[in-house]
């Protein structure tokens, strides 16, 4: 995934948390500290802001574009990154992309990972 829209998506998340209740005080400090981050960033290029806020306003509304504003207006950096794998972290801990699969391979042999894998070994 691209650092923009993990960016993104971390913010919608946020938002979605935080609406829902389900936010612990973990989650809402997250969300703030990358909000302040993009904020500091954001400083004089009110566009992606304001798509930030209209997320806010109303949580179940499109976040399109956002990450395409984010990245350029160059608040996506290391540090946003950062923050935004955290807050991803905490509302949806299986949803980025090292947690699509749980997978133990020790011991294994021949291996895939994936959805709509085709695999034939032959093993002596």
């Amino acid at each position: 995934m691209d650092p923009g829209a993990l960016v993104a998506q971390a913010l919608t998340a946020g938002v979605g948390a935080g609406l829902s209740g389900a936010a612990s005080s973990a989650v809402s400090e997250c969300y703030a500290t990358l909000k302040q981050a993009l904020v500091r960033r954001l400083a004089g290029r009110p566009g992606a802001l304001e798509r930030i806020e209209l997320l806010e306003r109303r949580p179940g509304g499109s976040a399109e574009g956002l990450a395409h504003d984010l990245v350029l207006a160059g608040a996506v950096d290391a540090e946003v990154v950062e923050h935004a794998r955290r807050l991803l972290a905490l509302t949806a801990p299986d949803a980025g992309p090292r947690g699509a699969y749980r997978v133990d391979l020790r011991e294994a042999r021949g291996v895939q990972v994936g959805d709509g894998n085709s695999q034939h070994n032959t093993f002596g």
